[in-house]
């Protein structure tokens, strides 16, 4: 999964960085390098904060340069995405999953490190597959 940012020299010899799918980022870096690494962090903090408040999260549009989240915060979007889509609340998945709520709390949580195994029985509970390939 990767989003499209867009990269401008800032006034004080920095790199901006902004999305055009999240209005609400905004990093910077010493250079170009620098600023692109920054705005993995910056895009996991925008979209935490949408799941916590129960905000869409856009599929990435077209554009670039491009950002790519890790593979497990892009797992974890796809089952938010998926979840809201099927309308399935975290207590629901829980349920479903036959685990604790706190468990299921963190299937959902990007500072939390999830087991790909996790995730995919998620998935399978919301009646979805996940798959992953190998891009070079």
């Amino acid at each position: 999964m990767e989003y499209p940012v867009k990269l401008q020299k800032d006034d004080n010899d920095t790199i901006l960085v902004t999305s055009p799918d999240f209005p609400e980022l905004v990093t910077f870096g010493d250079d170009r390098e620098d600023a692109l690494s920054y705005a993995v962090g910056a895009f996991e903090e925008a979209i935490a904060a949408r799941m916590a408040y129960d905000k869409d999260i856009p599929t990435p549009s077209k554009g670039k340069p491009r950002v790519r989240l890790p593979v497990v915060t892009a797992a974890k979007v796809l089952l938010y995405q998926a979840m809201r889509e099927k309308g399935v609340t975290k207590a629901e998945l829980t349920r479903r999953m036959g685990i604790p709520r706190q468990q299921g709390t963190r299937l959902l949580n990007l500072n939390h490190e999830t087991k790909l195994s996790q995730l995919e029985r998620a998935f399978a509970a919301i009646g979805e597959d996940i798959e992953i390939s190998l891009a070079a």
